[in-house]
């Protein structure tokens, strides 16, 4: 039998730059072994939830930590952030917003919905990597994950 390999990161990031420069960070400090990045809320949401052209991913795989923008194509990033901490399988799910967007409507919104972190993105590309490094050491290495609930065992 394969095993699936385990998706540390899902990164969800329209702007190619942003998620090029993500991506340089984190493998030039060789944080994540397994990033998957989507363009888009929908597609975020697939992944998720394992339907689409996810359909094959086996339920109960979740990521470490999800880094969301909220300014996304198809279904906004709130959108998104809403879906994933309404389902009992994927609330514990760490998300951290990664956006450029500094409203607060944004920022409250995101917490309401249960964010576990707002970042606002740098724009200089040093300080950049040095965030997603942080991230990245703070979320794959040091934070503690529950096991996720068996199928059929109900709610967390």
């Amino acid at each position: 039998m394969i095993m699936e390999q385990v998706v540390e990161i899902l990164l969800v990031e329209d702007n190619p730059r942003d998620a090029e420069l993500a991506l340089i960070a984190l493998s030039q400090h060789h944080i994540a072994n397994k990033v998957v990045h989507v363009r888009d809320g929908a597609e975020a949401l697939e992944f998720l939830f394992c339907t689409g052209r996810f359909a094959n991913r086996q339920p109960g795989h979740n990521p470490k930590v999800v880094l969301l923008d909220l300014k996304l194509p198809k279904v906004d990033g709130l959108e998104v952030l809403r879906e994933i901490k309404a389902n009992a399988r994927t609330k514990v799910v760490p998300v951290v917003v990664m956006t450029s967007s500094q409203e607060q409507r944004d920022l409250v919104d995101s917490y309401q919905l249960g964010v576990n972190s707002y970042i606002v993105k740098p724009v200089d590309f040093d300080k950049f990597s040095a965030a997603v490094l942080e991230l990245g050491c703070y979320w794959l290495l040091l934070n503690q994950l529950p096991q996720p609930p068996e199928e059929g065992t109900g709610p967390v």
